[in-house]
C-alpha cells in the first residue's frame, strides 16, 4: 500500500482551482477528494528514485472553504489518524476587492523535536499554527517564504548523524549535503515538523530561494563562483539544490495554466523516470542563468504580486554586475507596468531593498572597491570583505538599486498608481519597516517591509550591527565610505518607521481596496504600527 511520505502542502489557490503537492512512497494515483465541490486526481511521477505529485483541483466554489482529504491508491492518507488539527482546507479567492492577508518571512532552521529544548525559541511557524488552532486567528489568506526554506550548509546535529551514516564526514563537502538525495532529507526535516505540516496543508505557500538553499554566499561574485567551481564536490551541490528546488518548491509557485503549459513538466510526468530531465534542466540552468526564469507572478484580485529571483539571475562580471539579468530585468518591468491598474504592488525578493543607512554605504562602498575604483590592492581587499561579510545585498548593485527605484517611480506616477507598492524581504535576521523618498513626489508609498528569521539565531554582534546602521553616527559612517568610495549620491532618501525588531518573527499585511495594515508577530507580541495605513 501506498504511504504519505510528505506533504500534503497546499500551493496555488485562485477563485476556483487549486494545486496541492505530495510526496508518496512508491508510484501511485494520488486524489484529493473535497467535501462538496471539486477534486482533483494525478498519477506521482519519478525523481532520484523518490514519487512525487502535483494535483491540480478545479470545481471549486469561488470565495469558499473546502476541506479536503488525499487518497492514495484508494486509500485515505491525510488527514492522519488521530491528527490534533482541524482539517486541511482550500479557502478559494472571492475575486474583486475582497481583504487579503498576506504573511511572510524567510530563514528557517527545521525546529527540534518537541520534547528537544529549542536554543533559538519558538519556531514562528510552529507559533501562526498554534495561533490558529487554539485561539482562532485568521488564517493568512497566503504565506510568502522569502528564502532559506532549508539549509543545506549549516544542518543539525540529528542530520549530520543521518549524513554521517551515508558517507565520511571528513571528506568535502563535510557535514554539508552533497546531493539531491541529501537535500531530500532537509525537507522531510523542515517539513514534517507537526504544526508546519498541517500550517503548509492549509494556507497557500509561495516560494523563493535564497543562498542557504544552496550555500552560504551563493553568487556573491565572479571570484567567489571561480573559486566554488573549482572544488571537486560543487558540481552535485549544485545540481541537487537546483533539482529539488524545481521539486519541492518551484512547481507549486505555478498557476494550473502555467502548469498546463511547462515542457519539463510534461516530459518529467510522461516519463518512466525524469531524474535525467530535470537534472539536464538543472544543469542548463547553472551553466546559462539567462535561461531559465525562476521568477513569478500572481495576482490576487487587486493585488500583484512579483516574486523575483534575486539569486541565480545575477550577472556577476565585475564591470556589468547586475541583481538581474538583462532579460529578467524587462520582464519584471512587463509585469510591474502593464495588464491594468492594481491597489498595491508586492514585490517580494529574499534581499532588502533598502537597508540600513550605514550597512547599505558599506555594501555600496565595498562594491567600488571591488570595481578598482582605488586600485587593486583596494580591490583585493574588498572582495576579500565582500565574502567574508556577505556584502551582496541590492545595495551592492548600484545599477540595480537605483534601475529598482526608476521603476517604482515610473509605476507609482500617475492616475492609475497604486496605493502602495511594497517591497518584502528576509534575510537579515531583523525586523523593520523603511519608506523611500524621491526628489519629486510619487504618488505611490513606497515601503521596504523586512522579516528575518522565522527560525534562526540572531548573534549580539548584528544586533548591535544593525541598531547602529540605522543611528546618527551609522549615518556619518556612511558618509565617510560613500566620500572614500567616490560613491554619487543617490537617487532616493529613505527614513525608517519601525524596528529593529529581533527574534524569530513573521510579518502580515491586511490590505483592504487602497488601504494596508502591518502586524508584526514575534517573541515580545505583536506590533501594529499605524503609520503604514494608507489610502
Amino acid at each position: 500500500m501506498a504511504e504519505l511520505r510528505l506533504g500534503p502542502l497546499l500551493r496555488y489557490v485562485g477563485e476556483d482551482s487549486a494545486t496541492v503537492w505530495i510526496e508518496a512512497d512508491r508510484p501511485c494515483e494520488a486524489v484529493v477528494a473535497c467535501e462538496g465541490d471539486g477534486g482533483g486526481t494525478a498519477r506521482t511521477w519519478q525523481v532520484a528514485g523518490h514519487h512525487y505529485a502535483l494535483v491540480t483541483v478545479t470545481g471549486l466554489r469561488p470565495g469558499a472553504g473546502t476541506p479536503y482529504a488525499v487518497h492514495l491508491d484508494g486509500r485515505q492518507v491525510w488527514p492522519l489518524p488521530g491528527s490534533p488539527f482541524p482539517p486541511s482546507t482550500i479557502h478559494t479567492a472571492a475575486g474583486g476587492s475582497a481583504p487579503l492577508r498576506v504573511t511572510f518571512g524567510s530563514c528557517r532552521w527545521a525546529a527540534p523535536a518537541h520534547h528537544t529544548r529549542d536554543p533559538v525559541g519558538p519556531d514562528a511557524l510552529d507559533s501562526l499554527a498554534q495561533e490558529i488552532v487554539r485561539d482562532g486567528a485568521a488564517r493568512p489568506d497566503v504565506l510568502l517564504l522569502l528564502g532559506d526554506q532549508v539549509y543545506a550548509d549549516e544542518t543539525s546535529e540529528a542530520t549530520r548523524r543521518w549524513l554521517g551514516r551515508r558517507r565520511d564526514l571528513s571528506d568535502p563537502p563535510w557535514d554539508q549535503v552533497a546531493d539531491y538525495e541529501e537535500y531530500t532529507h532537509l525537507y522531510y526535516e523542515s517539513w514534517l515538523d507537526p504544526e508546519v505540516r498541517w500550517l503548509l496543508s492549509t494556507v497557500p505557500s509561495c516560494m523563493i530561494f535564497d543562498d542557504h538553499d544552496v550555500i552560504d554566499d551563493w553568487n556573491t561574485s565572479e571570484a567567489w563562483l571561480g573559486q566554488i567551481r573549482g572544488t571537486p564536490w560543487w558540481q552535485e551541490r549544485i545540481l541537487g539544490g537546483l533539482m529539488s528546488y524545481w521539486v519541492h518548491q518551484h512547481l507549486g509557485n505555478l498557476s494550473p495554466a502555467e502548469l498546463a503549459a511547462d515542457e519539463l513538466f510534461a516530459t518529467v510526468r510522461a516519463a518512466a523516470d525524469g531524474t535525467e530531465a530535470v537534472r539536464a534542466f538543472a544543469t542548463r540552468a547553472d551553466a546559462d542563468a539567462a535561461s531559465v526564469r525562476w521568477s513569478y507572478r500572481r495576482d490576487f484580485g487587486r493585488v500583484r504580486l512579483l516574486m523575483v529571483d534575486s539569486r541565480a539571475a545575477r550577472v556577476l562580471e565585475e564591470d556589468r554586475r547586475s541583481m538581474l539579468d538583462d532579460g529578467e530585468w524587462q520582464w519584471v518591468r512587463e509585469q510591474a507596468l502593464s495588464d491594468g491598474s492594481f491597489d498595491h504592488l508586492l514585490v517580494g525578493t529574499s534581499l532588502p531593498w533598502l537597508l540600513p543607512h550605514a550597512v547599505h554605504a558599506a555594501e555600496e562602498w565595498d562594491a567600488a572597491l571591488c570595481r578598482g575604483v582605488r586600485g587593486p590592492r583596494w580591490a583585493e581587499r574588498g572582495e576579500k570583505l565582500r565574502q567574508a561579510a556577505d556584502l551582496e545585498h541590492w545595495a551592492a548593485f548600484r545599477t540595480s538599486f537605483d534601475a529598482l527605484a526608476g521603476l517604482f517611480a515610473e509605476v507609482g506616477s500617475g492616475p492609475r498608481a497604486p496605493a502602495t507598492i511594497c517591497v518584502l524581504s528576509g534575510d537579515v535576521h531583523h525586523a523593520y519597516v523603511a519608506e523611500a523618498h524621491w526628489p519629486r513626489p510619487v504618488g505611490s508609498r513606497v515601503l521596504q517591509l523586512t522579516c528575518s528569521p522565522i527560525h534562526n539565531s540572531v548573534p549580539a554582534a548584528i544586533r548591535l550591527g544593525f541598531r547602529v546602521g540605522w543611528s546618527r553616527p551609522g549615518r556619518w559612517i556612511g558618509r565617510a565610505l560613500a566620500r572614500h568610495g567616490r560613491l554619487p549620491a543617490s537617487v532616493i532618501r529613505w527614513t525608517r518607521l519601525g524596528g529593529p525588531w529581533f527574534g524569530n518573527q513573521l510579518m502580515t499585511l491586511t490590505l483592504r481596496g487602497r488601504l494596508l495594515d502591518l502586524r508584526v508577530a514575534g517573541p515580545k507580541g505583536s506590533f501594529e504600527p499605524s503609520t503604514h495605513r494608507r489610502k
